[in-house]
């Protein structure tokens, strides 16, 4: 049966009601409910749909084209099948709005891209596109091959002896993560990558000035909350272009198309994190995928995704690789923080360093892993360890929940608490 009619109708039936009734946070609850009736509507025909067309409608979008990346791709989409995914306008509605006073179109998006992720031709080939260099990245490298810095306002990129020293600069908010952090930090992975000069890079948080922590290097404080309430965290320019972007080109390197590379599609390089303080939410999982992990005697890493109402991106997927089922649901769902002085540190922490020993410790690790054969060897260690096809489907199933979680009622309420919150 062609739901394609049908789906064009329930979606219609959507757009008038939400053109009819007042803004979000004015409805009543019996508004509310009609309009949700409606959506579920629509969103079960547009699952059905994009079920049996949604390779079609990739090969159609991304047709003459290289690839698109994640927002070329949902506002191509947007323009050309209007019924499957929410406009330009629709999104610029909500611009500016409150998290809590957004329509929700982002779940649409999600239920798309979770069907192309989920495609065994179109997937791969988008998680292919979100390996390549970005464009501002490109044009950025010859002045970084020339002078090895590169100073933006999230980082600090410097190449000193064939390292790349990637500084997380967000000193008035201990390195909460917004979407400008994450454009700089795939920028700044990607000049890492395709500079020849660089043989290994190390990401390490910058001295803060926040009263609490003052003077002391802090890794990472995770998601900015305060942006997450302000709705300034967005499922395709945060939550999935983190994971598909800079986090998985520390994985898997970065996709050119440069002259003999017939033996290596991507360039990879080994990575090093050095933990001071802690690494809460995103930070920790940022450590996952990192080839040699150190931290200070006093450090801990947490994963607050309870707490938060969100899915921590791909941590739920690589976590208990590294700890084991009981660890991973001991952090993930009960919010267990691990210090590193304590023994299941090991598990996620490779190395452990009183803190006025961390830059020896972080100069010995740079030095181990100069060796030639470590590429090859991370390289087959990855493939062992997280195949390509495993990530694509986690990634599709994450599309969908994640986006169902930036508009659940308990993380917009808990958003709103922690980001009143001073320090």
């Amino acid at each position: 049966m062609d739901v394609w009619p049908s789906l064009r109708e329930a979606a219609a039936r959507v757009d008038d009601l939400v053109a009819a009734l007042p803004a979000p946070g004015a409805r009543s609850a019996a508004q509310r409910a009609e309009l949700g009736t409606a959506r579920d509507a629509a969103r079960t025909l547009r699952v059905r749909y994009l079920d049996a067309h949604a390779e079609m409608l990739y090969e159609r979008l991304t047709a003459g084209t290289q690839g698109l990346r994640l927002e070329e791709l949902v506002e191509a989409a947007g323009a050309g099948y209007p019924s499957v995914v929410p406009t330009a306008a629709q999104l610029e509605s909500d611009r500016g709005r409150r998290q809590a006073d957004k329509e929700g179109h982002e779940i649409d998006q999600g239920i798309f891209l979770s069907a192309v992720l989920r495609s065994p031709s179109a997937g791969p080939h988008l998680l292919d596109t979100m390996l390549r260099p970005t464009p501002r990245a490109l044009e950025l490298l010859p002045e970084f091959t020339r002078t090895g810095v590169l100073r933006t306002r999230s980082v600090l990129l410097e190449r000193r002896d064939g390292a790349a020293y990637l500084t997380l600069c967000r000193d008035d908010c201990l390195n909460a993560e917004d979407e400008a952090q994450v454009d700089d930090m795939e920028t700044a992975v990607d000049l890492a990558l395709l500079d020849p000069r660089v043989e290994v890079g190390v990401v390490r948080g910058g001295e803060m000035s926040h009263p609490r922590y003052r003077g002391r290097r802090v890794f990472s404080a995770g998601i900015n909350l305060k942006c997450l309430e302000a709705g300034d965290i967005t499922l395709t320019g945060f939550l999935l272009r983190r994971e598909l972007g800079y986090i998985h080109k520390l994985v898997r390197g970065v996709l050119t198309d440069r002259p003999g590379s017939w033996h290596s599609r991507t360039v990879e390089k080994p990575w090093i994190a050095a933990v001071d303080t802690f690494a809460i939410g995103g930070g920790a999982q940022l450590l996952l995928v990192f080839d040699h992990v150190l931290a200070a005697a006093d450090a801990y890493v947490s994963l607050p995704a309870a707490r938060e109402g969100i899915v921590p991106g791909a941590a739920n997927f690589r976590l208990g690789r590294h700890t084991g089922p009981r660890i991973s649901r001991q952090v993930i769902l009960h919010g267990r923080r691990i210090h590193a002085a304590e023994p299941d540190a090991r598990l996620v922490l490779d190395e452990v360093v009183e803190p006025g020993a961390m830059d020896a410790a972080i100069a010995a690790a740079v030095e181990r892993l100069r060796s030639p054969a470590v590429v090859a060897n991370r390289r087959m260690l990855n493939t062992a360890e997280e195949s390509q096809d495993e990530f694509r489907r986690y990634m599709s199933e994450f599309a969908l929940q994640q986006a169902l979680r930036l508009y659940g009622e308990d993380v917009i309420a808990k958003a709103g608490r922690f980001a009143g919150r001073s320090g």
